[in-house]
Formats: C-alpha cells, sequence, structure tokens
C-alpha cells in the first residue's frame, strides 16, 4: 500500500478513484467529484467572520417585520 504524502505527487489530470482517495495523507483538504480532484477552498478568516456576523445582525434586524428571510452562508 502506498500513501500519498504530497498533493504534487498526483496528476491532477488522472481520473481516481474512492481506494485512491483513501491512500492520500496530505495537509490540503480535496473533494473527489466523478474522479477528479478539486482542492477545496480555505475556511474564511476571523476578520471576515467578524464583519459577516455583523452584517448580518444590522441587516436581520431592518427586515424582522417584513415578509422576507435573510440567510447567511459560509
Amino acid at each position: 500500500m502506498n500513501y500519498v504524502q504530497d498533493i504534487n505527487q498526483l496528476d491532477m489530470n488522472k481520473v481516481y478513484s474512492y481506494a485512491d482517495y483513501l491512500l492520500w495523507k496530505f495537509k490540503e483538504r480535496v473533494e473527489l467529484f466523478k474522479g477528479k480532484i478539486f482542492e477545496m477552498s480555505p475556511a474564511p478568516s476571523t476578520k471576515h467572520q467578524r464583519i459577516s456576523s455583523f452584517l448580518h445582525g444590522e441587516l436581520h434586524f431592518l427586515f424582522k417585520n417584513h415578509s422576507c428571510e435573510l440567510f447567511s452562508a459560509p
């Protein structure tokens, strides 16, 4: 069983299986979709999350008596 320790060992144009995926032991977060590798975006920064939370709170206050709904997403 040969584990892949570095994402650079992979051919990003190749089609991989779930069995291949289980052998990947590198730190980068990836998704395997229809055999293709997609690098995942990092989580938003703390600053971004604070601003987003503040804006959501302000907008929620403005729209709470209206028929619309407000949702936040990562």
